[in-house]
């Protein structure tokens, strides 16, 4: 059994859907599980319209409601067009999940207030109703697939938004429910991203969590494989958008896809990964427009004999975060006492840099910063510097490898470094630069690297 996950731009229209069939039907030897994301924008389109209500603009907001409702109405009348019974029954199912949506704005646009938990039952409309309609249009098109409603096996706690997974229930309830639902089918469609607590409270697994769905599936029922199907051809050395010639990365360790994925790389969710290294389940990422592309196979280290440098990834709109103190000084509590500060604001660390008298630190948001700016200033000295990017290099033994560093910073000394960090697990060097530099030092390093 493997499990497939199509995103958003892997169902964004009718020829989408079409290409996601045949690719189904060429994987049913494998008994697949579909796992399968919002229409593309759909799932923005979503908060901008619990945004709309939450202001009180309940006119935007329906006005927004009713393109979503035309959109999947026109797709399901592209795709199931030869049995008016079942198209009835899909765009009459689309209505009624687009009258109980209107019905939650309407109150939300009365009351002028959006709780989390609404804003939660509002995002999940995307991924009932994309998994809908290509579940009629599998079956129109001679597939016998079931359909599974994720809120009956994907269980988190009650953080409404970004929901922690109960894995002990998640491995007793999966197996059990999919199996049922599946009977005598050829395949099972589910929703990705959305889940429900334990007592049954609508959840999400956070934005781009269609990815994490499956791979807690594929945990869950003990996949051979974990496909994760995109619109590039795997995981690239570098983002294309922003990098001439990159290419196309063959094989990587779960580290380096974890670290790709936690440092800024958009191809994978950043918790994909730990599900699939708990069963040694291999993932491969794969392009639903070139399926006979190889694209990237993710694996445990021990089956890949190559090290170095495998890619270069970035993230935007970093904050460092500079804390000065000569207490740090033969006090062996300071650094205990700083990130009690972070974890009491549930705030995320990414990179970490240390010296006698200064830390430096970068987070991605700045909600809850200036509170922390407060506690921390009761005990040392604090500066911010906004508007910066953090790139890392990432790959495998690194920390063994003559040179890495000096070709790295080497190829940047017209360029401002702001803070370093070599990852204790030696398949990542990051660093800090300025905004307006990302761009050049992105296609420096990759020139560097990958075009010698």
């Amino acid at each position: 059994m493997i499990v497939m996950k199509f995103g958003g731009t892997s169902v964004e229209d009718s020829a989408a859907v079409r290409r996601l069939i045949e690719i189904v039907r060429s994987k049913l030897d494998e008994k697949p599980i579909i796992v399968v994301s919002a229409l593309s924008k759909v799932t923005h389109s979503l908060y901008q319209i619990a945004d709309y209500a939450s202001r009180g603009d309940f006119e935007s907001a329906d006005r927004l409601l009713s393109e979503i409702k035309e959109r999947h109405e026109k797709m399901s009348r592209e795709l199931i067009s030869n049995d008016k019974r079942r198209l009835d029954l899909c765009v009459g199912k689309i209505g009624e999940q687009i009258a109980g949506l209107r019905d939650i704005i309407k109150v939300i646009s009365i009351l002028a207030e959006l709780s989390d938990r609404s804003l939660a039952k509002i995002v999940s409309h995307g991924e009932l109703l994309s998994s809908f309609i290509i579940f009629h249009a599998l079956n129109e098109s001679g597939i016998r697939c079931a359909y599974a409603d994720a809120r009956e096996c994907i269980i988190t706690d009650n953080q409404y938004l970004k929901g922690e997974p109960d894995l002990n229930l998640i491995k007793e309830r999966v197996p059990k429910y999919i199996n049922e639902q599946f009977a005598d089918n050829e395949t099972l469609i589910i929703q990705g991203f959305i889940a429900s607590s334990i007592d049954g409270i609508n959840t999400t697994l956070g934005r781009g969590g269609s990815d994490y769905s499956a791979s807690l599936i594929g945990l869950a029922m003990g996949a051979r494989e974990i496909e994760i199907w995109t619109d590039v051809d795997g995981i690239h050395t570098a983002d294309p958008g922003r990098v001439a010639n990159t290419r196309s990365i063959s094989l990587l360790s779960f580290e380096e896809a974890a670290e790709m994925a936690y440092f800024g790389a958009k191809v994978l969710h950043p918790s994909t990964i730990q599900p699939a290294i708990e069963k040694n389940i291999p993932v491969r990422v794969l392009n639903s427009r070139k399926p006979e592309h190889n694209g990237t196979l993710i694996l445990h280290r021990d089956l890949i004999k190559e090290d170095g440098i495998k890619a270069i990834s970035f993230k935007e709109n970093i904050i460092v975060v500079n804390v000065f103190s000569t207490k740090m000084l033969n006090y062996f509590g300071f650094l205990n006492r700083l990130f009690e500060v972070f974890n009491k604001h549930k705030v995320s660390v990414d990179l970490i840099s240390t010296s006698e008298v200064n830390v430096s630190l970068t987070i991605d948001s700045d909600a809850g910063l200036q509170s922390i700016i407060e506690e921390l200033s009761q005990f040392s000295e604090v500066n911010v510097e906004r508007n910066m990017s953090q790139i890392s290099v990432v790959g495998s033994n690194l920390k063994n490898i003559k040179g890495v560093c000096k070709r790295v910073f080497g190829s940047l000394g017209d360029y401002q470094i702001y803070m370093i960090s070599q990852g204790a697990s030696d398949v990542n060097i990051s660093f800090v630069v300025g905004r307006e530099n990302l761009t050049s030092v992105l296609r420096i390093l990759h020139n560097e690297f990958f075009n010698e």
